[in-house]
């Protein structure tokens, strides 16, 4: 693999603070977002190695790791604990003539780990590791996920299709199996964990599996009852008002949610407020007659 300065990518320097990584970022992922340059390959290639630098600087982590491996980071712990059992056994062999573990050693033995060629004793099945994950954020409405949704990723050049199920919530991670970097000496292949961010443009306000509306009731239907049409993500059905529905109160229309994801046929509920709307610029007949109403309601 190789050797990729994060810190030139995003230029700053090795002592950058981590403000100054994040700002630096998130200029230059503006400059680059592949929203902003549509068919550059050029800016979409940038954006990518902009993001993994990102993911590795900004993680404190990360960095400590970065900082010693280099391009071996990820595998930094697996070598502490291989290094170990080496030097173990290396002592244990050699304890008699007090030999140590060299720094010829320690080289030709990091390189055999990770692919470095000037060794190959090591090189087997203990030294396969996993690739390196991807991970990708997938922008969404609402009204996208109320049904089953195919799409088309590119993740690091390669497209990957994609059936999505009804009823992914905002912020919800779901995993890919095996669709991340290569693995190394023969390992298997990272996994690719997809983040979504569901946009809500709709007048439904979603908790969970429910969605939740105010509905405008005027007067007369409220104190006296009556049908109404509700819109619903399935078109308009008709609801039964009582007589007396009093302001904020509620009314429920069941399995007119959202779907339960991964449930098929499964919905969750909507949920309707009432919102009482007084009548304005009432004709002199009406205040006669709410005036009458008045009298009887004080007898």
């Amino acid at each position: 693999m190789e050797f990729i300065d994060y810190y030139k990518i995003l230029g700053v320097s090795k002592t950058a603070t981590e403000k100054e990584i994040k700002s630096a970022y998130r200029k230059l992922a503006r400059k680059y977002h592949p929203d902003l340059n549509p068919g550059n390959k050029s800016a979409e290639t940038k954006f990518k190695e902009l993001n993994e630098a990102n993911e590795v600087l900004s993680d404190s982590e990360n960095r400590k790791k970065y900082d010693k491996y280099g391009k071996d980071w990820k595998h930094g712990e697996e070598y502490e604990k291989a290094k170990q059992q080496h030097q173990e056994q290396q002592y244990s062999r050699n304890r008699s003539s007090q030999q140590d573990f060299s720094n010829q050693d320690y080289t030709d033995f990091f390189e055999s780990m990770f692919g470095g060629g000037k060794s190959s004793r090591n090189q087997g099945n203990s030294n396969r590791f996993k690739g390196q994950d991807y991970n990708a954020e997938l922008h969404l409405d609402l009204k996208d996920v109320y049904t089953i949704q195919p799409q088309i990723l590119t993740v690091d050049g390669k497209k990957i299709r994609l059936t999505i199920p009804a009823g992914v919530e905002n912020g919800q991670v779901i995993k890919i199996n095996g669709k991340g970097g290569l693995g190394m000496n023969g390992g298997p292949a990272g996994d690719l964990y997809i983040k979504f961010n569901i946009n809500n443009h709709t007048q439904f306000k979603r908790e969970g599996n429910d969605l939740h509306q105010h509905i405008d009731l005027d007067l007369y239907t409220s104190i006296l009852g009556g049908e109404i049409y509700v819109e619903t993500f399935n078109g308009k059905v008709k609801l039964q008002i009582k007589p007396e529905t009093k302001n904020d109160s509620k009314g429920k229309l069941k399995g007119k949610g959202f779907p339960i994801y991964k449930k098929e046929g499964e919905f969750g509920d909507m949920i309707i407020t009432y919102h009482l709307v007084l009548p304005t610029n009432l004709s002199e007949k009406e205040i006669e007659l709410f005036k009458e109403l008045q009298k009887i309601s004080a007898k």
